[in-house]
């Protein structure tokens, strides 16, 4: 089984022909993907709330897909009728902030008031990060105590950041996906990390689920490490039912 955790649904303003959500079925059937946790991408990068109306859609129609509802930290108040609104119908299994489209740092207050958000929600959140404000995360976590991060790319360039951060919170899990990897970077986080907080990405359909793939291969994992990385950690983290699955 492998399940996704990092995956998008719809257009994007990149030179990229994406768009339908047939495209991440399709790939998911290419390499063997069962289920796929996807946020949409105009809610991302435009419009929050007809974003995820769109995706709440989609949802309904594709029973392997789960979604992540998106929260905007430049709009929390309307993001938590967001959550009134999709949550219930158990469709979103988590949150997804990201922190360059609402122009606003990983350790700035709106994106702090986000997380602490995410976390009365008691959902998990996946947040973009790019630098060594990653670091960041670990005191956030310490001051919410049903607050679980999934560290997406795994840092980007500052991946060996956001290893030591995983090291210091055990709510803290990483996924490396990346449209540029280093050599060896997922196998320096296995060395370092409980298995149990690495999770796999892909950023599909940004970006083919072929490099993630490379990626886990690299690493050279032992069977329980990639029973854990595959499926293992994100069916315990999102309570996805693996015969369901």
């Amino acid at each position: 089984m492998i399940i996704d955790v990092h995956a998008h649904a719809g257009p994007w303003f990149f030179a990229t022909e994406v768009g339908a959500v047939e495209l991440n079925l399709a790939l998911m059937d290419r390499y063997g993907i069962d289920r796929q946790i996807v946020s949409a991408s105009e809610a991302v990068t435009y419009d929050m709330v007809s974003g995820n109306r769109w995706m709440a859609r989609r949802l309904a129609e594709q029973p392997r897909l789960l979604g992540y509802l998106v929260v905007n930290p430049n709009e929390l108040a309307e993001a938590e009728n967001e959550l009134a609104r999709h949550v219930p119908g158990g469709r979103f299994a988590g949150i997804k902030i990201h922190t360059t489209y609402p122009g606003h740092p990983l350790t700035s207050k709106p994106v702090r008031d986000a997380l602490g958000l995410a976390a009365r929600a008691k959902l998990p959140v996946l947040i973009h990060t790019w630098d060594d404000g990653v670091l960041g995360l670990v005191d956030v976590l310490e001051q919410h105590e049903d607050l679980r991060v999934i560290a997406g790319h795994m840092g980007g360039p500052a991946w060996r950041t956001a290893v030591e951060a995983a090291c210091r919170s055990d709510r803290l899990y990483l996924e490396p996906c990346c449209s540029i990897t280093d050599r060896g970077r997922f196998r320096y986080a296995l060395d370092r990390v409980p298995v149990e907080q690495l999770l796999f990405g892909t950023d599909s359909t940004l970006v083919d689920p072929a490099i993630a793939l490379g990626v886990v291969a690299a690493a050279n994992m032992t069977e329980s490490e990639y029973e854990h990385v595959m499926w293992r950690n994100a069916a315990k983290l999102f309570g996805i039912d693996e015969v369901a699955a």
